[in-house]
């Protein structure tokens, strides 16, 4: 994958944690309830005010119809003309309603009466309304007259209500056009109104979601910061207790937590501390004896050829184990001042590959070993702790690897550093031994645990390598023939602190 996909992969994921932050979706739900509850709201209320303005204006236009119909059809004659019918149209429409009639009888065919012949003739009127209004009902109790006012909402060029009615049986049939164009107007306005309550409801609801938000978040987010400092080792981070919300006991189980993790914490370190200074103390009280016993072991060993055959193997066996014990001790030393941050590095500028030739030659490796070291490469160093970390590595190689043991010196000049490798020619290290191999006292074969090293070596190693601001890796070879133990070292030492930075 190329750095050009990568790149929008990770703002797309950056992008996409922001937009499911608990702030973006406490807003979202405090919108989209205002939003629901307006839309609800907002709906209710135009359908309850549209409801009541078109009733409104139908019952007064029917009522003012049906009362002016009444005052003026007395004075049709019994045989109207086409011109009476005309007139009654005019005299109905001109109540002061805004509203057109349209007058038909039967008696006189082909003649359509209207107060706006131009805009309303019968073919405006809906053929359902025409037969409902010339259907005779059954009278009775409840229905003392035969026919009835009846009434239609229409689109004629615009919103219109269209009624109608038979005055008597034998008698014309009239019908009223009354445009509801204001109280649509009136509507969309309403509309329009609804509208904007709504929206601005909307940008109500997210500012309150906001401040909701901030509210709730501020102390989340507190307790997120005071984890943060907890997990970095600020072990005296407490939160402020304010209420008796959740948020609160939360903040109250994150003190007991952290009181507890305090608690523990110093426990444990009192334990290390402790352990520490047992096998320092140890160490410390058994260098004593282990010199005298050396110091005889030196001298049995030197008149052991004098000795009896059959103590000679038992003279020899005390004299290795000795000085294995005289090691170990060392070791235990070393590791007990590295671990209470007491040992010290007495740097000098020395040549790497001086150093290399000593350690080898100290040793008498100098047949066993080959060396590829340019003189020249001048490193910072400490030049007793650097020969431990070579013994180390180099006798690791000749021990438990094989020929060729290859020492290689090079210095980076990008990285102003020196990289020393040590390989050898042995079967490599096993995959689940390589992440143990500088751990304490680890032997990756635990058969030969009591005739082998104490587990130290590397370990000290590693702790020499990093306190010159370096490291060591192992790995084996590509070829798959040996392992291989790479130590890189800064070739100049950071300066020391002084006693402001000390503080």
């Amino acid at each position: 994958m190329t750095d050009h996909q990568t790149v929008p992969r990770r703002a797309r994921s950056v992008s996409w944690r922001r937009l499911s932050s608990l702030r973006v979706r406490l807003i979202a739900v405090f919108a989209a309830v205002a939003l629901v509850t307006a839309v609800s709201a907002s709906g209710i209320a135009y359908w309850l005010n549209r409801d009541a303005v078109l009733k409104r204006a139908q019952n007064s236009a029917l009522n003012d119809f049906r009362d002016s119909l009444t005052r003026n059809v007395g004075q049709l004659p019994l045989e109207p003309t086409c011109q009476d019918l005309k007139t009654l149209a005019s005299q109905v429409a001109s109540s002061g309603l805004a509203y057109d009639v349209v007058v038909v009888d039967d008696s006189v065919p082909g003649c359509t009466a209207s107060s706006d012949p131009a805009m309303f003739t019968t073919r405006q009127i809906p053929a359902a309304l025409v037969t409902a209004v010339n259907n005779p009902r059954e009278t009775g109790p409840g229905n003392p007259y035969e026919y009835h006012l009846y009434w239609q909402r229409v689109n004629l060029a615009g919103p219109y209500l269209v009624g109608g009615t038979k005055v008597v049986p034998t008698g014309p049939t009239a019908y009223v056009f009354k445009s509801l164009q204001n109280e649509r107007a009136d509507l969309n306005t309403l509309g329009v109104s609804l509208a904007v309550a709504t929206l601005l409801a909307l940008v109500g609801s997210a500012l309150l979601a906001q401040a909701a938000s901030a509210t709730v978040l501020r102390p989340v987010r507190r307790l997120g910061d005071a984890a943060r400092r907890l997990g970095e080792g600020e072990l005296d981070t407490r939160l402020d207790v304010e209420g008796n919300d959740e948020l609160a006991e939360l903040a109250r189980t994150f003190n007991r937590t952290a009181e507890s993790l305090s608690d523990q914490v110093a426990e444990l370190s009192a334990r290390e501390a402790q352990s520490r200074r047992f096998v320092a103390d140890m160490s410390h009280e058994l260098r004593t004896p282990l010199t005298a016993m050396t110091a005889v072991t030196d001298i049995l060993e030197d008149e052991a050829d004098a000795l009896d055959p059959m103590i000679e193997p038992a003279v020899r066996i005390v004299v290795s184990e000795t000085r294995r014990l005289s090691n170990l001790v060392e070791n235990l030393m070393e590791v007990t001042r590295f671990d209470a941050g007491t040992a010290k590095l007495v740097a000098d500028e020395v040549d790497m590959a001086d150093l290399i030739m000593s350690c080898i030659d100290g040793r008498a490796w100098y047949d066993a070993v080959e060396l590829d070291a340019p003189r020249g490469i001048l490193a910072v160093v400490d030049p007793r702790r650097l020969d431990v970390v070579f013994a180390n590595l180099i006798g690791n190689a000749l021990k438990h690897g094989g020929s060729p043991v290859k020492v290689k010196v090079r210095q980076d000049d990008e990285a102003h550093t020196v990289v020393v490798s040590v390989s050898d020619g042995g079967p490599g290290i096993p995959e689940d031994v390589l992440p143990h191999v500088f751990d304490r006292f680890y032997k990756a074969d635990k058969g030969r645990a009591r005739s082998e090293g104490s587990g130290l070596g590397l370990s000290i190693a590693e702790a020499n390598a990093r306190i010159h601001g370096g490291d060591i890796t192992a790995a084996n070879n590509p070829d798959g023939v040996g392992a291989v133990f790479t130590l890189t070292l800064p070739l100049t030492q950071p300066p020391a602190p002084g006693p402001e930075e000390d503080r």
